[in-house]
């Protein structure tokens, strides 16, 4: 069965084609600035790497010009379309009616509809994706794996915020959770390379990247998370700020004279590490300028390492009887090993004891706990686009 992987975004789509009977990459790449007149694709496949520039002026433009591709006599992996057997697309938000993946049906796309409201960034352009594989490839089964879907199963001690009662009811406003595919993934991954069962696994997932959240998960499922009702929650990013008191908002507006479009603006867009920084949103670049000793780089280092290790402290205290592992995933998670030290020096409290020599390394999939460490520390490279083509094929078979 050959799967393609859809993740459509504002202006980009980035796409991977599957062999899952080997679950074989067989080919992946990305368009980008769709609607601009320097739009691009790029396609890589058999080791070689294709750029195509043209003006790509929709999405439903953009999924054509990658099924063209995939199919093209020279740069193409498959012969024709009938070789694509089913697509699989990330969706962000499926609020509460939405507890798994689903098969894509014309009540399917109505949730995702209603759900825009809390991800206005990102599902209407998900339900571009959608709709434009079913005029391109119809007949063709769609399956929409969501981002919040994980997370469902959180108990209401963890998702209820401590507002009146009536804007849950009314409104829906609760914890929601993302980067649920990611943790998903990670968490199976790992409970394979210890040999655990996944279902008598408990573990703590950190998704640390310009986007960052860490899950509880206890006996296989997520029982609290550290993203909210958006993604702003939780930890200090790469521009967002993470939590911060509710008041400073309200003396910003009121006191300040900043309007709620400003502050939004702010809040998601020039906070967290660019903010503290001053410098870059990259991790990258603030380790770069903390060893030539910038003390701003340095401060946005440590509050995101304290930041992580309040949250993995909380976070352990909600598993049940034992943690089994800690582990790393994420642009961050996975190369910034001088991240995983300061994030892990403290937490020898719960038996999770770093080896610093096994920890130097980027990019990889590894133990990097000490041989006689109670709990393991892991780092296990996500793979978002395979656990979206694993959902797929679990549901059209």
């Amino acid at each position: 069965m050959n799967i393609l992987v859809l993740n459509s975004g504002s202006s980009s789509i980035k796409y991977n084609l599957w062999n899952m009977k080997e679950e074989k990459l067989l080919c992946k790449g990305i368009i980008e600035k769709i609607g601009y007149d320097d739009s691009s694709m790029t396609c890589k496949s058999n080791g070689e790497e294709h750029r195509i520039e043209q003006a790509i002026k929709t999405h439903s433009d953009g999924i054509q010009l990658i099924i063209n591709t995939l199919t093209d006599k020279n740069i193409g992996i498959i012969k024709d379309i009938n070789e694509i057997n089913a697509v699989g697309h990330r969706v962000v938000h499926g609020g509460e009616k939405i507890t798994s993946s689903e098969l894509v049906t014309p009540e399917i796309k109505e949730i995702i509809k209603e759900c825009i409201g809390l991800a206005p960034l990102h599902n209407p352009h998900n339900l571009t994706g959608i709709e434009a594989i079913e005029k391109i490839l119809p007949g063709v089964p769609n399956v929409a794996v969501f981002d919040t879907a994980f997370h469902s199963l959180m108990p209401p001690k963890a998702y209820i915020y401590p507002l009146p009662y009536e804007f849950y009811e009314k409104y829906k406003i609760r914890k929601y959770g993302f980067h649920g595919t990611s943790h998903k993934y990670v968490a199976h991954r790992a409970a394979e390379i210890l040999g655990v069962k996944y279902e008598k696994f408990n573990c703590i997932t950190c998704h640390l990247g310009n986007g960052s959240s860490r899950a509880a998960v206890n006996h296989g499922v997520s029982v609290d998370t550290t993203m909210g009702f958006t993604p702003l929650a939780g930890l200090p990013m790469g521009t967002r700020t993470g939590n911060i008191d509710p008041s400073i908002i309200l003396y910003m507006i009121k006191t300040l004279g900043y309007s709620t479009d400003e502050v939004s603006n702010i809040l998601n867009k020039e906070s967290g590490f660019k903010g503290i920084s001053g410098i870059s949103s990259d991790m990258r670049d603030l380790n770069r300028a903390a060893k030539s000793g910038n003390e701003r780089a340095i401060l946005t280092y440590n509050i995101f390492a304290n930041a992580c290790k309040k949250f993995i402290g909380s976070l352990a205290t909600e598993m049940k009887g034992r943690l089994d592992a800690v582990i790393f995933t994420g642009g961050i998670g996975e190369n910034s090993y001088e991240s995983r030290e300061l994030i892990c020096d403290g937490l020898e409290i719960f038996g999770a004891e770093l080896d610093i020599e096994k920890n130097k390394f980027r990019g990889d999939e590894r133990i990097i706990s000490r041989d006689d460490s109670k709990v393991k520390i892991m780092v296990v490279p996500t793979n978002e686009e395979l656990m979206i083509a694993i959902e797929t094929q679990t549901l059209v078979k």
